[in-house]
């Protein structure tokens, strides 16, 4: 019987993280400049700050951290559209984990829920067909966020409460794509990025294919990465020594999960209900065009956003001034650089999405690097 040890155990192998460690270090000495990696995902961001990677690297490497929190990058406006939604007569909600902790302009979907709300956090998006089937005279609408990763269950979701004639479940649609995001960032004059580490778990379902234009377009290299400290450190090499051959190529570290093209059984599902949506605001980003999915026409019977469009608020807000959280998700400063980190700021009391969410940049630096006031 396999225990669990075993299937991480070599993937945190000392020895083979200091070994690592050296290599980097004499790509990195061949290195003119700066090399500025962003981790686009928060697990990336995540096991760099637990396992103290960061303190392993020379001083020309630099991480970082990117949009790819699917909580974090949620804008209040939305966030708002939950607690409406939530507030209707005979409804219920349903979303994923960290999501009712975020904070909208009226308050997080916890604080909706203390106040009578029928708000459920679950982390299985079948659950709601038991919750849709168990409540017939309930309205349940599904708070569905995410990027690529995740869109697949969506997807399967609605297929299912089709087969299953369920008629009471309704879909608010919040799954964004990496790509997009990628663009974003790469348009921002003052982002220094230079060097891209891809999302695992995005690339399973995508393939790592979609990371092509990127490198074509910006000529930076892109490493897809598992997210064990080997993988991690192993990625950075492949990126470093890149650098110092003067490449720019889309490499795949994580190829015991990750083809080229992707899960594309997942993707022909995906294709079947849903469709690209003309612009989507991320929050710390802006309006990405082309950034985010949304339901086809054929289903907008089942789009909680068009049956009750008339009660949905439509004013773009924006976080709290003191709040730099996009200043962190486009990589332009790091969280300890925002005056309220760890003073009126912290995972039990967050101001901003990235310290609510377990993948936000703020809640890693608060847990692993400690609060140096």
């Amino acid at each position: 019987m396999i225990a669990l040890t075993d299937l991480y155990q070599g993937f945190r192998d000392p020895k083979v993280i200091r070994s690592l460690a050296q290599q980097i270090s004499h790509y990195a000495r061949q290195v003119e400049g700066k090399i500025n990696i962003m981790e686009v995902c928060g697990g990336h961001t995540h096991t760099i700050m637990k396992y103290g990677l960061n303190q392993l690297l020379p001083n020309n490497i630099e991480f970082i951290h990117g949009p790819g929190c699917p909580v974090c990058i949620m804008p209040k406006e939305r966030i708002d559209h939950a607690a409406t939604l939530a507030s209707q007569p005979d409804t219920i909600l349903v979303t994923l984990g960290d999501m009712i902790r975020v904070p909208g302009s009226k308050g997080s979907l916890a604080q909706f829920r203390a106040k009578g709300c029928d708000i459920r956090p679950i982390y299985d998006p079948l659950d709601t067909l038991t919750i849709a089937a168990d409540n017939p005279d309930k309205t349940i609408i599904f708070f569905a966020i995410g990027f690529e990763t995740s869109t697949p269950m969506t997807a399967v979701l609605i297929d299912q409460a089709n087969q299953r004639g369920i008629n009471n479940l309704l879909f608010h649609i919040n799954h964004v794509l990496v790509p997009p995001a990628i663009d974003a960032v790469m348009s921002d004059p003052l982002v220094k990025v230079n060097a891209f580490i891809g999302p695992a778990h995005v690339s399973v379902i995508s393939g790592a294919k979609i990371y092509r234009q990127a490198v074509d377009t910006y000529n930076t290299p892109v490493v897809v990465s598992g997210f064990e400290p080997v993988d991690v450190m192993q990625s950075i090499l492949m990126l470093v020594k890149q650098k110092a051959e003067q490449r720019a190529e889309l490499e795949n570290q994580y190829s015991r999960s990750v083809s080229e093209n992707g899960n594309q059984t997942a993707q022909a599902l995906i294709d079947k209900y849903l469709t690209i949506r003309p612009e989507f605001r991320w929050r710390g980003l802006g309006p990405i065009e082309n950034s985010a999915l949304m339901l086809k026409p054929e289903y907008a019977h089942l789009d909680a956003e068009r049956v009750y469009a008339n009660v949905l608020p439509q004013v773009e807000i924006d976080d709290h001034k003191a709040c730099q959280c996009g200043d962190i998700l486009r990589g332009l400063c790091k969280p300890k650089d925002c005056k309220v980190f760890g003073r009126g700021c912290s995972p039990d009391t967050p101001l901003g999405s990235c310290m609510v969410s377990s993948e936000g940049a703020c809640n890693a630096y608060y847990r692993y690097n400690g609060v140096n006031l």
